[in-house]
């Protein structure tokens, strides 16, 4: 599996599994279970959650995927941002923790910006990490503005990612954001990587991973592994997709191709606010 560097040097998984959406019916469960398993199993290691799915059926489902495999994995949460004063987000993460059914949160982003001061949240964040609650934490859905704001409080620059919907058809963030990031060695955690399956219906897309002996769903992630920093986090609850996905991780591809994707998917020629799904 290929991966990534954290800025603190550790390395995660550049693929990973996204789990929105997951635990909201009882009869897919345990499919959804196997399936994180599985994901565990061919290296997909990284399990991104968060309070807000399912009101936390999200974690709960991923407490118990990971029981008995917790060393294993590197667990992704967020906070929400009504939760994320000084007190409130300490308060947010032991809950997260009971549902997890475990001791520590390996990266804990705030999950969008509201009204909480962000000097409020770094200083909860930095409270947990003194507990060993969490171990990294980061943000995600933060614009360039943001990032900025961010970026002038000094524990603050801890961040370990910026988690946010980027993929073949959401490209604005590489007008400004990608390069601020990567200059300054910031991961971005791309959600979203397949548009919740919306992209495997672009004619365009289809023909070229019919043409390139792939999926479109592999296409899709495959652009976003040839580039450097960049960690993908696709959702499903089925083992058959689950191993769509992964076979992702073994394509390279090649300038031409790459080419090929940005005359399908051109690249933004000016500022894009970013966007939310």
């Amino acid at each position: 599996m290929r991966s990534v560097r954290l800025p603190g040097g550790e390395t995660v998984a550049a693929l990973g599994m996204g789990t929105w959406h997951i635990g909201d019916r009882g009869a897919t469960r345990s499919e959804e279970i196997a399936t994180l398993r599985e994901g565990l199993d061919l290296g997909l290691t990284l399990i991104d959650t968060a309070e807000m799915y399912g009101e936390g059926a999200a974690e709960e489902l991923v407490g118990e995927a990971i029981a008995g495999r917790r060393d294993e994995a590197f667990i992704v949460s967020k906070v929400y941002p009504h939760n994320a004063s000084r007190r409130g987000v300490v308060a947010a993460c032991e809950r997260s923790l009971e549902r997890l059914g475990t001791d520590r949160i390996d990266l804990y982003l705030l999950h969008w910006r509201g009204s909480v001061p962000f000097a409020e949240t770094i200083a909860g964040f930095e409270a947990l990490q003194a507990a060993g609650k969490i171990r990294h934490f980061g943000v995600s859905n933060l614009d360039i503005g943001d990032m900025r704001e961010w970026w002038t409080h000094a524990p603050g620059r801890a961040v370990a990612t910026n988690q946010i919907l980027y993929n073949l058809g959401r490209r604005g963030p590489e007008w400004d954001l990608l390069p601020w990031l990567a200059e300054r060695s910031i991961p971005v955690m791309a959600y979203s990587p397949i548009e919740q399956a919306r992209l495997v219906r672009h004619a365009g897309l289809a023909a070229f991973a019919r043409t390139q002996g792939m999926t479109p769903a592999q296409a899709a992630l495959a652009w976003l592994l040839a580039q450097d920093g960049v960690i993908a986090i696709p959702k499903t609850g089925n083992r058959a997709r689950l191993k769509e996905n992964a076979g992702a991780a073994a394509l390279d591809l090649d300038a031409a191709q790459m080419a090929e994707l940005d005359r399908l998917f051109p690249p933004p020629e000016g500022a894009i606010p970013l966007e939310m799904l």
